[in-house]
């Protein structure tokens, strides 16, 4: 496809499930934080023509990656919500441009993935997502975390990143869904909200979110068995 793909990682969150000192994004995996080897993946693919980086307003950290220097790579204050970073990032883009969002802190991202990703703009001209079927029991709980049902797994995904749209239309679903209150979860269901059906491509199941303690240690394991970055 001849349309430009600019990426988008908002990385304003604070990740308060890891119950670190430091936002989730900049602890440490291997030689670098987790948002360089998200990055990395990012900025060194060749039909990606930018990257956008949303940050929080007092993010002291960024500034000190070697990443942040890169000449594909820019800044944007993000928000409170993903859905406001994304935002953010969606205003630098005009024209006929593709906006490739992908979390900051899913630092395992293959280029594998990504071709499959863009390559699916053919099948998939309204966008698609990576997602990964879902293989195990699923169970639906009442508050109290007491069994109510078992949930029939097929034609069930587990939704990842990234997840590619047109930008114009990705901005103009998410002004509106904030405008009417709806909570966007992420890229896919603000394209839902405004009656889009959005692609599932089958991702790699090492494409993991960082989110608790222990994914550091499975993150690690899967970027040192990586071939293909």
């Amino acid at each position: 496809m001849k349309q430009d793909i600019i990426a988008i990682v908002p990385a304003a969150g604070i990740g308060s499930r890891m119950k670190a000192d430091k936002p989730k994004q900049y602890l440490m995996l291997g030689n670098q934080p987790i948002i360089a080897h998200t990055l990395d993946c990012l900025l060194t693919h060749p039909k990606i023509q930018k990257v956008i980086v949303a940050l929080h307003l007092k993010d002291d950290y960024f500034s000190q990656l070697k990443q942040a220097k890169h000449p594909k790579l820019l800044q944007v204050n993000g928000g409170d919500e993903r859905a406001d970073s994304v935002l953010a990032g969606l205003k630098l883009i005009s024209g006929n441009q593709w906006a490739l969002v992908h979390d900051a802190a899913r630092p395992c991202l293959t280029h594998q993935d990504i071709d499959a990703l863009i390559a699916s703009q053919i099948q998939h001209p309204q966008g698609a997502i990576l997602a990964m079927p879902v293989r195990d029991t699923m169970k639906r709980s009442d508050k109290h975390g007491n069994i109510l049902a078992t949930v029939e797994r097929e034609l069930l995904w587990h939704a990842l990143t990234p997840q590619l749209f047109r930008a114009d239309e990705l901005k103009n679903n998410i002004e509106q869904a904030i405008a009417q209150g709806v909570v966007i979860t992420d890229e896919a269901s603000a394209m839902e909200w405004a009656g889009v059906t959005p692609g599932l491509i089958n991702g790699r199941a090492d494409n993991i979110k960082v989110t608790h303690p222990d994914d550091l240690a499975l993150a690690a394991l899967f970027l040192s068995h990586s071939i293909d970055k």
